[in-house]
Parts: C-alpha cells; structure tokens; sequence
C-alpha cells in the first residue's frame, strides 16, 4: 500500500485543536482510499491526537538519548509510551549527524516504532538506506514550501534514490517529499519509484485541508 504521511510542522494551522481536527480530517479520507496514511503532529499535541484518532501518529523528531539527564530531550521510549507509531529522523529543519540517525533507527526497530530517514540527495539516501529504516523520504531542502514537487523539478533524483536504496536495502520504501500538493504530483512520484509521499504545506496550510487532502488523494 503507498503512503502518504502529513508533517504538521509548528504551523499555526495544525497545532492545538486544529492539531486535532485536521488530524480527523486525515483519518476521514483515509476511510475512503487505498492509501496508508498517518500525521506528524507537533510533540504538544501528540497525545490529544492520539486519543481522537485511530490512524498511526508518528512524532516530527526524536533524540538520540535513552532516559537520563539530558533536559528537554524527547527519548524514543517516551514516544512509544505515549502512543506514538513512529518518527520522522533527521528532517531539513532538524538535522542530525549519521551517529545520531544510526542510534534512532536501531532503538526505533527494538521498539517496534516505524522509523522514516529523511534525506536530501541520493547519496545520503544510499546511506540511510543502509541503516535498514523503515522509510527513507527524499526532500532537496531548496523545493521543501516552494510548492514545486520534486518528481517534477527534479525527477532524477527521485529515480536514482530508489534504485540506490533498493539496491542496498530491498526492503526499505522510498518517500517523495517537497513540493507535493496535488495528486498528479502523488501518481508522478509513484510512477517514478516511490512508495509514496511525505508532504506539509500543501495540506496544513490549505484554505481548505480537507478538500487539499481529497484532491492529494484523487478524491476530487
């Protein structure tokens, strides 16, 4: 089943009980479509989300610290006690160093938390890849909010990522991101190798999200 994961980032849009109803909104059109699909809300509004919903929420980051003293860090353990399916690792606008994404991705399999590497090139998506995550989503930070979607501006690193990743991981799956807003961009991501999307903007910060997500989703 192709994916299609919705980062809430700390827009004003999605946070707070906005967090929560475009989170229902998600699980709503999710009913009526052969998508997986899950959210990325912000940390404060996790566990609000988690009991409105049935659909996976997966956190925007995590650190790569166990318990202990380490002050305003958000542990993997923390997530999966709160309910959390998973984490983006290693975003545009949280990056982190490989060690980091290492540990992340390990301690994510031994708690059974979906784990999604976002990259920006094919050779760190090769790499990541080599981590054995569950996902590696590909995002040229130049693209990410510009409305431009990278299976169309770049479609060559979509294409390259994929068969990078799948010739050192075969089983991991492969995200399209930046720039996705409409389904064209979805099935152009697809067509190009991708096992789906990870997108932001064009649905947290839609006049209408809801109609933003059926249309992401061919529903319109």
């Amino acid at each position: 089943m192709k994916a299609v994961i919705i980062n809430f980032k700390a827009y004003g849009e999605g946070s707070g009980e906005k967090a929560v109803s475009l989170s229902k909104a998600v699980e709503e059109v999710s009913k009526k479509v052969d998508f997986y699909m899950a959210v990325c809300p912000p940390f404060v509004d996790l566990s609000d989300v988690i009991r409105n919903v049935e659909i996976d929420v997966f956190a925007q980051h995590a650190d790569a610290v166990g318990y202990g003293s380490h002050t305003a860090r958000i542990t993997p353990e923390m997530l999966k006690e709160k309910g959390v399916k998973g984490s983006l690792i290693n975003h545009s606008e949280r990056r982190l160093r490989l060690a980091d994404i290492e540990f992340l991705v390990s301690k994510f399999g031994e708690l059974e938390l979906t784990s999604v590497v976002c990259t920006n090139n094919v050779a760190t998506t090769k790499a990541a890849a080599s981590l054995k995550p569950d996902y590696v989503a590909i995002e040229p930070p130049e693209l990410i909010g510009s409305g431009i979607p990278v299976s169309k501006a770049e479609p060559e690193i979509v294409e390259n990522s994929v068969r990078a990743a799948k010739d050192i991981n075969p089983d991991v799956k492969v995200l399209c991101g930046a720039g996705i807003t409409t389904y064209e961009d979805v099935v152009s991501a697809i067509d190009l190798g991708a096992d789906g999307v990870l997108l932001a903007s064009g649905v947290v910060k839609a006049e209408d999200q809801k109609r933003a997500l059926e249309e992401l989703v061919g529903l319109r």
